[in-house]
């Protein structure tokens, strides 16, 4: 005979992986509204996650202790270019334009990632009335991606 509560357990287990595909999706759809920005170099641009959250033991934490975290979490939303590549001065006029010519290493991190990150080296900006944090790659710890979102 079968468990009922472990049928249940098992529908609350995949509810959250559903849930961060839509919630993805949405943060995909509104990068939208971020095209006048540009991210330099190897800086990020994360929304962090609402505040309130609730520990293991059932404790509901409000979002003042929540932002007090050394490690807090978001949604990447626009990736800069990368680390610049040196370009070789062999075979460099000084009338050439430059500008054209740099190469980047791309970064691990694309738009609708979910990412952990160091709290002490993020930027705080507010841009059309909502939060955001610019945080160059060393200081992001991991990264959540949901591949269906790229495929």
């Amino acid at each position: 005979m079968k468990n009922p509560t472990f049928a249940s357990n098992r529908a609350e287990e995949e509810a959250p992986s559903n849930c961060f595909s839509e919630l993805s999706k949405r943060i995909v759809s509104k990068q939208r509204d971020l095209s006048r920005l540009i991210i330099i170099g190897d800086r990020i641009l994360v929304r962090p996650t609402e505040g309130g959250e609730q520990t293991d033991s059932g404790l509901f934490l409000p979002p003042s202790v929540v932002e007090k975290e050394k490690v807090r979490k978001g949604y990447v939303m626009k990736v800069g270019p990368g680390y610049p590549i040196p370009m070789p001065f062999d075979n460099v006029e000084p009338w050439e334009d430059q500008r054209d010519k740099v190469k980047y290493i791309p970064l691990q991190a694309r738009p609708g990632d979910l990412a952990l990150f160091l709290q002490k080296d993020a930027i705080e900006v507010q841009y059309q009335q909502e939060k955001y944090f610019i945080v160059a790659q060393q200081s992001i710890l991991m990264l959540e991606r949901d591949d269906e979102l790229f495929d």
